[in-house]
């Protein structure tokens, strides 16, 4: 892993709909300054408003994860913050003028693409970063994440779908930008068209179609061209926990095994971590070496809200706003 924090070159642009809302939006991925983090704008809303992309922000996790500042929200962000945290983009600023992001064709492959005609921009500051020390785990009802200490970051996911082009599907990657790129990236969202239909008539997924999601029936695939690869299920669900826990604030090192997740469970893994301040370490690499020099964080706990240590160490915690829809 580079030890510098990175941006990105130039401002790039793209278009869209939300996949839920329907919406039409424009999105802006602006270059942004060391230890600012990934920050969104709300160019429809009057007023100045940023949103970090810290976990402290979600306030919903039903189909996608949102995140807002007072009324104003962004929704379906798991997918361009995995392209950035993959292609290992610490600092950057997007703006969208509507409160969800582009859903393009249903991964990340779009942003990569649109990242990589930027280029990426390293940066003075050296990174920092989370290495778990022991065992950190979240269970609900059959779905569980867990992660355990490893040099490295190493994403195991595995789902188990009474469908029979699905059934029980696993798979492992060290996360580097080259595999992200090549093995996850292009994996796109996935429904069943029961559910499709059931989402529509509760005013849901209305952007949804064939050209931005795998639709499955009893049949199998709808899709014309089929699956990207055999195993694209899993592999879009390996994308939704790289792009969740880019909500950390920052890189992570450790082996995730996520079984049967979801956008909730990932965000209460987020929470048990910043909980378990005995468990983990703040780290900063060396200048020009892959080996890490430990700097351990104090940190208080506030009653009742087992997040803060994170809080207090990232700037987020200090983003000046004033948010209204």
């Amino acid at each position: 892993m580079n030890p510098y924090q990175h941006t990105i070159k130039k401002e790039i642009t793209c278009t869209g709909i939300g996949l839920h809302s329907g919406k039409p939006v424009t999105l802006t991925i602006s270059p942004a300054a060391a230890d600012s983090g990934i920050n969104f704008r709300r160019s429809d809303v009057n007023g100045k408003c940023t949103i970090p992309a810290f976990m402290d922000r979600v306030v919903d996790t039903r189909l996608a994860t949102t995140i807002g500042e007072a009324d104003v929200t962004v929704a379906t962000t798991e997918h361009l913050l995995a392209a950035l945290s993959g292609l290992g983009i610490d600092n950057a600023t997007i703006e969208l003028d509507t409160a969800e992001v582009p859903i393009m064709d249903g991964s990340a492959g779009p942003f990569v693409q649109l990242l990589n005609k930027s280029g990426r921009k390293q940066q003075k500051s050296l990174r920092k970063l989370i290495r778990v020390t022991d065992d950190i785990s979240y269970q609900n009802g059959d779905g569980s994440i867990r992660i355990h200490p490893y040099d490295g970051l190493r994403i195991t996911a595995l789902i188990d779908f009474d469908h029979h082009l699905i059934k029980k599907q696993a798979y492992t990657i060290e996360m580097t930008p080259e595999i992200f790129a090549r093995e996850i990236a292009d994996a796109r969202t996935f429904g069943f068209k029961k559910d499709v239909e059931l989402l529509r008539k509760n005013g849901l997924a209305l952007g949804g179609s064939l050209e931005n999601a795998v639709v499955v029936d009893s049949n199998g695939v709808l899709n014309k061209d089929g699956l990207r690869f055999a195993d694209e299920f899993v592999r879009h669900k390996i994308l939704d926990v790289i792009g969740d826990l880019a909500l950390l604030g920052f890189p992570l090192l450790g082996h995730v095994i996520a079984y049967k997740s979801g956008h909730g469970q990932h965000l209460e893994l987020m929470r048990e971590i910043a909980a378990r301040t005995d468990a983990w370490e703040l780290v900063t690499l060396k200048k020009s070496s892959t080996t890490f020099e430990s700097k351990i964080v104090s940190m208080k706990k506030a009653a009742g809200e087992g997040f803060i240590p994170l809080l207090l160490s990232h700037p987020a915690t200090f983003a000046d706003n004033s948010c209204a829809a």
